[in-house]
């Protein structure tokens, strides 16, 4: 069965490559910086009945400087933003140095991504942010983390786990009376996956925590307590393994943030 057409154009921030170690060097495109969209997100989105459109990433070594690039223009055309896993969110955006050299981050990425979230977060436009993206939301208003649970958490959780890359093993606890609570009413002994090693320290004092890590207490999930839908999980709700059984459904959660989408451009419809 077809799926029906379309109506939420959904932005998504970029995830970056950058040219300059050895994993890749194959010549070609690979000499270039490349922007692209995981197609699991792609997908996700598609599956939820809406179009991922990736916005560019500028920064001081483009082609085309910041100035050329106006993104009142996104938002306006757009009616939310998503913001892709992918490198640490660099410790210097929220006030540190790196404790370690291979912890410093794509800095580049979180101001061309916070700048997003604040664009849309003032036009009352829904933003979510996965894995990464919960990190980098809880950073741009005002929030820390913690560069490396290991190192500086002793007797945490495992959050990340060599060969269970999309696999449901790590175990989730959603907080009494919350937003994602309300999706999951009877939900017990959730499991989802986990693929980080940072992991929110302070938590913005405009969010709420929605869910945790039972072993350890660290913040699995966040929502803003006031405004315009702005959410986030630290695992990933577009990988959908079939290796494991998991009794947590995503599907509630994209449902939410569209329909978030869906009420605010009717509400700019209705009012025009």
């Amino acid at each position: 069965m077809p799926f029906e057409k379309p109506t939420m154009l959904i932005g998504v921030s970029a995830r970056i490559y950058y040219p300059s170690g050895p994993v890749l060097d194959l010549g070609g495109v690979w000499t270039k910086t490349l922007h692209y969209l995981e197609q699991s997100v792609a997908l996700w989105l598609i599956g939820g009945g809406a179009l991922p459109v990736m916005i560019p990433a500028f920064e001081s070594e483009s082609l085309f400087r910041r100035e050329h690039l106006n993104l009142r223009h996104y938002v306006d055309a757009l009616d939310g933003l998503v913001l892709q896993g992918g490198n640490d969110v660099a410790p210097e955006s929220y006030g540190e140095t790196p404790l370690q050299p291979q912890w410093h981050g794509d800095p580049v990425r979180d101001r061309y991504e916070m700048e997003l979230i604040h664009a849309f977060v003032e036009a009352g436009k829904p933003v979510f942010g996965i894995c990464r993206g919960l990190q980098v939301l809880n950073v741009a208003f005002g929030g820390t983390l913690w560069q490396d649970l290991p190192t500086q958490c002793p007797g945490a959780a495992q959050h990340i786990s060599p060969g269970l890359y999309e696999k449901n093993v790590h175990a989730l606890a959603l907080t009494p009376g919350g937003w994602l609570h309300s999706l999951y009413p009877q939900a017990t002994d959730l499991s989802v996956n986990s693929i980080h090693h940072q992991g929110i320290n302070t938590l913005a004092s405009s969010f709420d925590a929605q869910a945790v890590c039972p072993v350890d207490g660290r913040i699995e999930a966040i929502r803003r307590s006031y405004g315009s839908f702005v959410a986030g999980v630290q695992w990933h709700p577009e990988f959908h393994c079939t290796e494991t059984a998991s009794n947590f459904n995503d599907q509630p959660i994209l449902e939410s943030f569209l329909r978030a989408a869906r009420e605010r451009r009717t509400g700019i419809s209705q009012i025009s």
